[in-house]
């Protein structure tokens, strides 16, 4: 890819389409556990394509990590997806979903990088929806593709029962 598309600046559909194939390719993690394949492989594939480790720092703060809280590393963020043992991880990406959809509240473009958030849904086998919000930001890598540098994702507030009104 020449420098010129490498530093184009990011355009909403591009954020659109990075979204829809992250969704399948946590998708295809959990369908390649579910299949008895090499879901090692697929969660590999899937850091090194959406990503920037390789590009730089990426600040990633996934929804079901309380104890490890980060995932400064390629490792890390490996461990959150598929598991590790001996640690709070127990491989988020091996449910598996069949399918993630997204809802944007907000992108906001800045030329060679974009920011995201809103709500997505992992729809697991029994068809029922899991609601998580998220936080994405995107840059370029040196191919012109775009590559996560941030991701923050958690589960909805759930505000304690209101007490008794006094008598």
């Amino acid at each position: 890819m020449s420098d010129e598309a490498a530093s184009a600046p990011i355009t909403a559909e591009e954020v659109t389409a990075a979204q829809i194939a992250w969704g399948e390719g946590i998708v295809t993690i959990g369908k390649a556990f579910l299949d008895k394949g090499d879901y090692k492989a697929a969660a590999e594939k899937h850091i090194k394509e959406f990503y920037g480790y390789e590009e730089g720092d990426v600040a990633f703060k996934p929804t079901l990590a309380a104890a490890d809280q980060f995932r400064g590393s390629f490792e890390e963020a490996l461990s959150y997806f598929i598991g590790t043992e001996n640690t709070e991880d127990k491989g988020f990406a091996l449910k598996p979903y069949t399918k993630v959809r997204w809802e944007n509240d907000k992108t906001i473009i800045d030329g060679d990088s974009a920011m995201a958030m809103g709500n997505y849904y992992f729809t697991d086998t029994q068809g029922k929806d899991t609601k998580v919000e998220y936080s994405f930001g995107y840059k370029r890598d040196k191919d012109g593709k775009l590559k996560i540098n941030l991701h923050h994702s958690s589960l909805p507030f759930a505000p304690a029962a209101a007490p008794a009104a006094a008598k």
